[in-house]
C-alpha cells in the first residue's frame, strides 16, 4: 500500500540512474482506467517538465520513484484538462460520502502496486477521510516515512473505497471528470441529499442538481433552504427547471416559482406542461398564507356512494402517489363536499361498504381566503393529517398536509 502524499515529491531516477525531477503531480486518464495513475509529472528546476507513462514505471517506494526508461524516452509535459489531477482535483477537495450520507475532505489517496509486463501500475484503491492521513501530511518531509507509518498505525483508519466516491466538479467545461453516481445520490433520503447541498459552495451545489434525474432533485429541493430553493432554480436552465417543478407537489411549485424573478418565472411556465401550469398559476393566484396557498392540489376524489372495493380499484388503477393518500376525498351528488375517510379506515373496511359510513368526524374543511392560523388550529384541535380546502360554493380544490404545516411552522422558529 502507498499514499499519493508518499509519492508526490519523491525523486525519480531513470533506468540509467540518472536523477531525472521530483514528482509534481499525478494524473489519472478516466477514459482509459478510472482508477490508474496514468502519468507523472516530473519536474526539475528550469527545465521544462517531463511526464512518465505508466508503462515506463519500474518501481515505486515512499520518496522514490524508478523508472524503467532513459530520460530521452519521456515525454514533454502538455497540459490536458481531460486528465485528473490528485494533487489538484482530488486532495483536499470535497466529496460526497453516500454511506455518511456527508460531505467529507480527502486528506490523501491509497493505491496498491500491480505488476504488468515488469512494470508497476499504482491503482487507486480508497481515498483517506480519517486521522492516520491528516497526522500523514502534518509529518510529511519532517519524519522519515517508516517512522509516520508506524505512528498512523495506531490510529483508528477511515477511507472510502474509489469506486464509491462521488467527485463534485463545477466547471461544466471539465465534466468529464465527474463521477457523480445519480444512482447512489437518488439511494439517499431527499432531506440527507438536501442537508449534504446545504454544505457545498454554490457552483458544487448547482452541479448535484445538475446531475441529478429530474424526481430527485424535485423531492431535494423541496427540502432545502427557500433561499436556496431559489438560487438552484434560478440557475437552472429554463427547460431543466420545468421539468423538475412538474415532479414537485403542485403548492411547492408555486411557493417555489412565486420567489423567482419574474422573467425566470415567465421562462420557467412557458416550459411546462399545460396542465402542470394551470395548476401552478391557480395558486399563484392565493395569498402565500391563506388556506389557498398552503392546499396541494392534487388529492384523491370520489363519490360519498361509491364502495371501498370500487374507490380501491380506482387507486390502484390511477397508480396514485403515496403522498396523496392520507385521505380519501368524497363529494356528494352535486359535487359539493362531502368528508373525507382517512386510509387507515379503508385499508379496515370490506370491500362493499359504503364511503359515507366510513367517514371521518366532525366534517371539516376550510375555505381558501382561510387565515394559515386557522389551519394550525384544526390541525392541532382535531390531531389532523390533512384537511381539504374548498372554493366558495363548497367544492374540495385541494388539501393541506400535516408536513406542509410541520414546514411552515419549523421556517417561524
Amino acid at each position: 500500500m502507498l499514499h499519493a502524499t508518499e509519492v508526490l515529491g519523491a525523486e525519480a531516477h531513470d533506468a540509467a540512474g540518472n536523477f531525472v525531477g521530483k514528482v509534481k503531480e499525478m494524473f489519472i486518464v478516466p477514459d482509459e482506467q478510472p482508477n490508474r495513475i496514468s502519468r507523472l509529472l516530473l519536474g526539475r528546476g528550469q527545465y521544462r517538465p517531463l511526464v512518465a507513462r505508466a508503462d515506463q514505471i519500474g518501481s515505486v517506494v515512499p520518496g522514490k520513484v524508478q523508472l524503467s526508461t532513459d530520460e530521452s524516452e519521456l515525454e514533454l509535459y502538455q497540459p490536458n484538462e481531460a486528465w485528473l489531477a490528485m494533487r489538484k482535483d482530488l486532495l483536499d477537495q470535497q466529496i460526497i460520502d453516500t454511506n455518511g450520507r456527508k460531505v467529507v475532505r480527502i486528506n490523501d489517496v491509497d493505491m496498491a502496486e500491480q505488476k504488468n509486463n515488469g512494470n508497476t501500475e499504482l491503482r487507486i484503491t480508497n481515498v483517506d477521510i480519517g486521522l492516520p492521513s491528516a497526522v500523514r501530511r502534518l509529518l510529511q518531509g519532517v519524519v522519515p516515512p517508516m517512522a509516520i507509518r508506524r505512528i498512523q498505525s495506531k490510529l483508528p483508519s477511515r477511507t472510502i473505497r474509489w469506486e464509491f466516491v462521488n467527485l463534485i466538479e463545477p466547471d461544466p467545461l471539465r465534466r468529464v471528470k465527474l463521477k457523480l453516481s445519480s444512482e447512489r445520490l437518488a439511494k439517499l433520503h431527499p432531506a440527507d441529499l438536501a442537508d449534504i447541498a446545504e454544505e457545498l459552495s454554490p457552483a458544487e451545489r448547482q452541479s448535484i442538481f445538475d446531475s441529478l434525474d429530474e424526481e430527485t432533485a424535485a423531492e431535494a429541493i423541496a427540502e432545502l433552504d427557500k433561499r436556496l430553493q431559489t438560487q438552484v432554480v434560478e440557475k437552472l436552465n429554463p427547460e431543466k427547471a420545468a421539468d423538475i417543478l412538474e415532479e414537485m407537489n403542485p403548492d411547492e411549485a408555486a411557493d417555489l416559482i412565486a420567489n423567482l424573478p419574474p422573467d425566470k418565472s415567465r421562462e420557467v411556465l412557458g416550459e411546462m406542461e399545460h396542465r402542470e401550469a394551470h395548476e401552478v398559476e391557480e395558486l399563484l393566484q392565493f395569498g402565500e398564507n391563506t388556506a389557498g396557498g398552503m392546499m396541494n392540489t392534487e388529492i384523491v376524489v370520489v363519490g360519498e356512494d361509491a364502495t371501498r372495493g370500487e374507490v380501491v380499484d380506482y387507486i390502484r388503477f390511477h397508480e396514485i402517489a403515496l403522498d396523496q393518500l392520507d385521505n380519501i376525498v368524497m363529494i356528494n351528488r352535486e359535487a359539493m363536499f362531502a368528508g373525507t375517510v382517512p386510509v387507515a379506515r379503508l385499508v379496515l373496511a370490506s370491500a362493499d361498504e359504503r364511503m359515507a359510513d366510513l367517514a371521518f368526524v366532525p366534517v371539516l374543511s376550510l375555505k381558501t381566503d382561510a387565515h394559515e392560523n386557522e389551519v394550525y388550529e384544526l390541525f392541532d384541535k382535531y390531531n389532523l393529517r390533512s384537511l381539504t380546502v374548498i372554493n366558495d360554493v363548497g367544492r374540495p380544490l385541494g388539501a393541506i398536509t400535516v408536513d406542509d404545516v410541520v414546514s411552515r411552522l419549523t421556517a417561524k422558529l
